[in-house]
């Protein structure tokens, strides 16, 4: 099952869809509010997409799967493990995301200033704070993305179980392998930790070898 990243697709994942098809049966759904689904109408938590995750493989009459997931879906596939150990045999992680690092002076500053000009002239704070990405974002997914990255992830990183492969792109600076990989590689048991070539999307810079060595992952029993 491959699990895309934040305002991503499942097309994200092109060239493993077109690889892991040979060996296995592929689940690669879009995640409500992304890709091809239907928008949200309420703000979603990470708790609310692993809840969905579990109901989609129900629904699916799908009882254990491998895990492949980017990003975003690393923070799915994390809170879903911790309460559902059940329904993964391993998790393969690229580019995860999922700690809260701490505010520097300059963050703790820029939200004040935030909240103080939204309060006075709401749609100039919208329009001119925040992240690029944030800025893209319709109210709803905006109120999502705030619950999403303000939830540090670390307590069900440690509660995973299953056989974890850690695998991030040296040149990543959204999720740095020095920092988000090798956390959670501390924080899962027995998990194995590899950088490779590439950044944040090294599964679609180097196709190749990120799928030689994710394959190769998945045949060790």
């Amino acid at each position: 099952m491959l699990l895309h990243g934040y305002l991503s697709k499942k097309e994200s994942f092109y060239y493993q869809i077109e690889f892991l098809s040979k060996y296995f049966e592929v689940i690669a759904p879009d995640f409500p509010g992304f890709g091809a689904s239907a928008p949200l109408n309420e703000a979603w938590s990470v708790q609310d997409y692993a809840e969905w995750l579990v109901r989609f493989l129900k629904a699916q009459n799908v009882a254990r799967v491998h895990i492949l997931a980017h990003s975003f879906g690393a923070r799915v596939a994390f809170k879903a493990l911790s309460a559902r150990p059940d329904i993964a045999d391993s998790l393969i992680v690229t580019g995860g995301a999922g700690l809260v690092k701490p505010r520097s002076p300059e963050y703790i500053k820029k939200v004040n200033a935030y909240r103080r000009i939204k309060k006075i002239f709401p749609k100039f704070a919208e329009k001119h704070f925040g992240s690029s990405e944030y800025r893209t974002l319709p109210p709803v997914m905006r109120e999502s993305y705030k619950k999403i990255v303000n939830e540090d992830l670390s307590d069900c990183a440690a509660k995973v179980k299953c056989k974890t492969y850690l695998l991030y792109g040296k040149a990543d600076t959204v999720t740095p392998p020095s920092e988000e990989g090798q956390t959670f590689h501390n924080l899962i048991a027995d998990s194995r930790f590899e950088i490779m070539e590439g950044g944040h999307f090294c599964f679609s810079e180097y196709p190749d070898l990120f799928n030689s060595k994710i394959f190769n992952f998945l045949s060790v029993k």
